[in-house]
């Protein structure tokens, strides 16, 4: 063996033990829980692990690596998503894949013959996945973290022992291995055939990469056009992820519908074939005219051939598998990029708004620093009348409502639905101001996409509009917030401050942020809704004997060290007054309790209760909900919890679909109903989707939740099921009165499911719901 090949053997090997050994020490790791790092660690030995299944050279070693890389993928999919898996799921799963794993290499050692090389490595695989099964079983209660490392990184060890020995393939035996595949191989004019098509594959191939480029160049300019620069340093990079997400569409239609489904009819078929072509192989030449039966069925086969051939070829070559793959599957994903805008926004399967995920990831771990720098550079400081607004007509002992609308920016009819109900509301005179919550733009902020989604959903409010942004705001280092909500110079500052921190690295500069304020400046005036009060993404807004705070939790549902003195300034100030908390994030919603989703954010939590703050609100999940939460102590506080979501993004499900006996808490109310939101979910699924429909009713989306399938059963049809509320101060009476609102008016009793803790004692169904806390 040369040295080249010796690298090229023992490279990837190394690489993988390696990422054994980090995977090992994953436990004592600062930052990310041990769950994603795992994850992310195995989800590139995933990646690996499918790639070297390419240059095995017998099918079932291919098969085999693939089957195994899917499975570890599969658990690095659920480690990174730890936090969406309800109770046990993950150690579930995770049994159920190394349970499967080893009866899979256990059926092949017995399968195999006594004289194959590979079965011994089969039976130590299957051991091997016992073993670990045991090691996580009986281990658990020591700390599932460190088990988990241990398990993780025996299985990546495990991966490179068989990527270590493994038999590599020839490309240039594709057409002798497909011809002896079918049984064929002493057919020398099939043998013939198949390498003439196999040559003529490599002629094509040069032609065929040319116009892959050509059209995936086509589709980044045409998603450049459609999402304009943004924030990187080239400003391209959200383009080009949904060009690379629409290449990944085109090799999942290619591999796993066509590829899979062309799979299993040749395997039911494969006897035809032989059959057929003996026939062919059999008739005269004469007899062999294109328009004879005989010739028919000979250039069918020869397709079919050819298929085989091109997919052999992309089996044994990385290279060739995307070429292949892209070739057979981009038209099918350049048509769906080129209707999606007439289908509506979808999460799934606009490329366009993948990028989100990305920007979320980057956003997460910039935020705090960010907020900051901004609040920071305003020069409010941390003190208790730090970032005060004051609202026309909002008094020390006057009476006032205002409006509180959450997560409303998709622009489309889910927003739009509600926009007279709105604008009945707010123009009231008692009402003075109108607060957003949570998600002012989808889907990543951007200063482009307010004029359809805030501007023109909003024409026509007459008071002024604050707003704390949502995880989605965050995705463009909430540039657009900014010049919409913040004074213009404030606004100026706040930026300069954040590109300062960022050192420059952006496609963001003074001249642009200047021009940013002059654009936002000029739709201000000629859509004339009121904005560009505040000096930070968080707000107080204080009377005789009310307070009402308003939490900017960004994307990991936490607060920086400045906020949360800010934040305990102003509640240690506001003793003795009606505090009303409103956060970027619910503590309650869907039923659970969501605290434990990041040890900061129950720290939030616990702080809000020490100072007995009564009332909670928060949007980010759309829909309305309401939890008691009563005390478990002496101290007697009861804590209000609303979820006000519901303003115009796709609708939550996850409330409606939990089962009674789980909510979390003794009284509690949502809308909408889980009768009605099914009824409209059965009227509008397709077929292909009741398969999804089935498991999010039945099993509640196990191992997930139904929430986080709540996308998938989005229409925006009628019966709509948005909602908003209106919150009456009404310090004349020391009480807060709050009054939802859907798109067809005021909410009744009868149109919401509550438990009778959570409704007046003699409330009727037809009367409007109104909830009354006292001062």
């Amino acid at each position: 063996m040369t040295a080249k090949l010796k690298v090229r053997k023992w490279l990837v090997p190394c690489i993988c033990f390696l990422i054994a050994l980090l995977a090992l020490l994953a436990p004592i790791w600062p930052g990310t829980s041990i769950d994603e790092q795992l994850g992310g660690l195995l989800l590139w030995v995933a990646m690996i692990q499918i790639l070297h299944g390419f240059r095995c050279s017998l099918r079932t070693e291919r098969k085999s690596t693939w089957y195994s890389g899917g499975f570890s993928l599969l658990i690095a999919l659920f480690l990174i998503n730890a936090k969406m898996l309800l109770d046990n799921a993950l150690l579930i799963f995770i049994v159920i894949v190394f349970t499967v794993e080893a009866f899979r290499f256990l059926f092949k050692y017995f399968k195999e013959s006594k004289t194959s090389k590979g079965r011994w490595q089969d039976l130590a695989a299957g051991a091997g996945s016992i073993l670990l099964l045991l090691v996580l079983i009986v281990f658990k209660s020591n700390g599932l973290g460190w088990v988990l490392s241990l398990v993780i990184a025996l299985r990546i060890f495990g991966i490179a022992i068989s990527i270590l020995s493994a038999r590599m393939g020839v490309m240039g035996d594709v057409n002798v291995d497909v011809v002896y595949d079918m049984g064929l191989g002493e057919n020398r004019r099939i043998l013939a055939l198949a390498e003439s098509i196999e040559n003529d594959e490599e002629t094509k191939a040069p032609y065929d990469t040319k116009w892959i480029i050509v059209l995936l160049l086509m589709l980044f300019f045409i998603h450049l056009g459609r999402m304009g620069a943004d924030r990187s340093f080239l400003g391209i990079l959200s383009p080009l992820v949904a060009t690379i997400g629409d290449a990944v569409i085109a090799l999942v239609i290619a591999y796993v519908i066509i590829g899979s489904g062309r799979s299993v009819f040749k395997g039911v078929t494969a006897w035809a074939d032989k059959k057929l072509w003996l026939w062919v192989e059999r008739s005269p030449d004469e007899k062999r005219k294109w328009w004879s039966v005989t010739g028919v069925t000979e250039t069918w086969l020869t397709r079919r051939l050819r298929n085989t051939i091109r997919f052999r070829k992309a089996s044994y070559s990385l290279g060739t598998a995307i070429r292949t793959g892209l070739k057979i599957g981009l038209p099918w994903s350049a048509l769906l990029a080129a209707v999606m805008p007439v289908l509506g926004m979808s999460w799934y399967f606009d490329t366009e708004n993948w990028a989100s995920g990305m920007w979320d990831h980057w956003a997460a771990s910039r935020t705090n620093t960010w907020r900051m720098a901004i609040t920071s550079a305003s020069g409010e400081g941390t003190g208790a009348n730090a970032f005060q607004l004051h609202p026309e007509g909002v008094t020390d002992t006057a009476d006032f409502s205002f409006v509180v609308i959450g997560d409303p920016g998709e622009g489309d009819a889910s927003q739009l639905i509600l926009k007279d109900q709105i604008l009945s509301v707010t123009n009231q005179p008692d009402v003075k101001f109108v607060v957003i919550s949570s998600d002012v733009v989808y889907p990543s902020g951007a200063l482009k996409d307010y004029e359809k989604k805030f501007w023109m959903p909003f024409k026509g409010v007459t008071k002024p509009v604050y707003a704390i942004p949502g995880n989605h705001d965050w995705y463009d280092a909430l540039e657009g917030f900014t010049a919409t909500f913040f004074e213009p110079e404030a606004a100026q500052t706040a930026m300069e401050a954040r590109l300062k921190k960022d050192l420059h690295i952006s496609s963001t500069n003074k001249n642009k942020i200047k021009s940013m304020i002059a654009s936002t400046a000029k739709l201000r005036q000629e859509y004339n809704v009121p904005t560009g009060f505040q000096k930070a993404p968080y707000f107080q807004i204080t009377t005789g004997n009310f307070v009402f705070i308003t939490i900017e939790t960004g994307v990991e549902r936490e607060i920086d060290t400045l906020q949360a003195t800010w934040l305990r300034n102003v509640l240690e100030a506001s003793k003795g007054k009606f505090v009303m908390a409103l956060s970027g994030h619910p503590f309650y919603a869907i039923g659970e309790y969501q605290g434990k989703m990041n040890p900061a954010f129950e720290r939030l939590h616990q702080l809000l209760k020490s100072y007995k703050v009564p009332l909670v609100m928060a949007g980010d999940t759309h829909d309305l909900e309401y939890y008691i939460e009563t005390p478990k102590n002496s101290n007697e506080h009861v804590m209000h919890h609303f979820v006000n979501g519901g303003g115009g993004a796709y609708l939550s499900i996850g409330a409606a679909m939990a089962k009674p006996e789980t909510i979390v808490t003794k009284n509690y109310a949502f809308y909408p109903s889980k009768a009605p939101l099914v009824k409209k979910i059965e009227e509008n699924t397709a077929w292909y989707k009741y398969p999804s429909w089935w498991w999010t009713k039945n099993l509640n989306g196990w191992p997930f939740s139904a929430e986080w399938l709540s996308a998938m059963f989005d229409y925006n049809v009628a019966p709509f099921f948005q909602s908003f509320m209106e919150i009456k101060v009404e310090q004349s009476k020391k009480r807060i009165m709050l009054i939802p609102y859907s798109n067809n008016g005021r909410l009744k009793w009868s149109d919401i499911t509550s438990t009778a803790g959570a409704r007046p004692v003699n409330a009727s169904p037809n009367d409007l719901i109104e909830w009354i806390i006292n001062f």
